[in-house]
């Protein structure tokens, strides 16, 4: 803010300056319409009418701008708002089939090497079928 106020400040001082050095007396005429001012007025009332000009063409631009800038949160919020609940949806369905997943029954782990081990046992489970 002091920064603009200083800009503000040293601008003024240039126009006072410019004014003083171009004091010449003009007569601007348009079609029927004379007028008479020094070069400075002039100069300055046109520059005036060019900024003037300029943010009367570039206002409905910058408005729907933000207009649409306006829209597209409105958007980008409801679509953070939808992913959230999607997010909790899927956490509750994925704790869901956890817990309706049928657990697996603990299969007895089938005997290896049977034969092997009859004979280093000494024929002691040779009795026994290995189971299938």
């Amino acid at each position: 803010m002091q920064l603009l106020l200083i800009f503000g400040i040293v601008f003024a001082i240039a126009a006072v300056l410019f004014a003083l050095q171009n004091n010449a007396p003009v007569t601007v005429t348009i079609a029927l319409w004379h007028f008479e001012s020094t070069l400075a007025v002039v100069l300055l009332l046109a520059i005036g009418l060019g900024v003037l000009i300029a943010g009367l063409v570039s206002t409905p631009t910058v408005l729907r701008g933000q207009w649409s800038g306006a829209r597209l949160r409105r958007q980008v919020a409801a679509l953070e708002k939808e992913k959230a609940a999607l997010e909790q949806r899927v956490a509750a369905l994925e704790a869901e089939a956890a817990r309706n997943r049928p657990q697996p029954p603990p299969d007895a782990e089938p005997e290896r090497f049977a034969e092997l081990k009859s004979i280093l046992t000494g024929g002691e489970q040779a009795s026994k079928p290995p189971p299938a």
